[in-house]
């Protein structure tokens, strides 16, 4: 912090705080400008990231529900179908006939 007797620096030598080269590169309108795109683009990002998160969570909670018990039985289906064929050699009937 500097001392209470001296003056702010200024890069460009005058007295007035305004009148720097950092206070008017801030106040140009390229800087607003871009200060305000990339408040759009921060507003955007978290919209996009908040929809995705939820559509993320809808298909998870589908396939939880519907898809997965739907792969269970499938599988079921195809142990048993395994074991009819297996059991069905074993007793000489040809593979033809016991498949449907």
């Amino acid at each position: 912090m500097a001392p209470m007797g001296r003056k702010p620096f200024a890069l460009t030598g005058s007295s007035s705080k305004n009148d720097g080269v950092l206070a008017r590169i801030s106040q140009s309108t390229i800087v607003t400008k871009g200060k305000q795109a990339a408040c759009d683009a921060t507003y955007v990002g978290k919209k996009l990231a908040k929809s995705t998160g939820k559509a993320a969570w809808l298909v998870a909670t589908t396939f939880l529900v519907l898809g997965l018990p739907l792969i269970i039985v499938m599988d079921r289906e195809q142990q048993l179908n395994d074991l009819d064929l297996q059991q069905a050699s074993l007793l000489g009937a040809s593979p033809a006939t016991t498949q449907n």
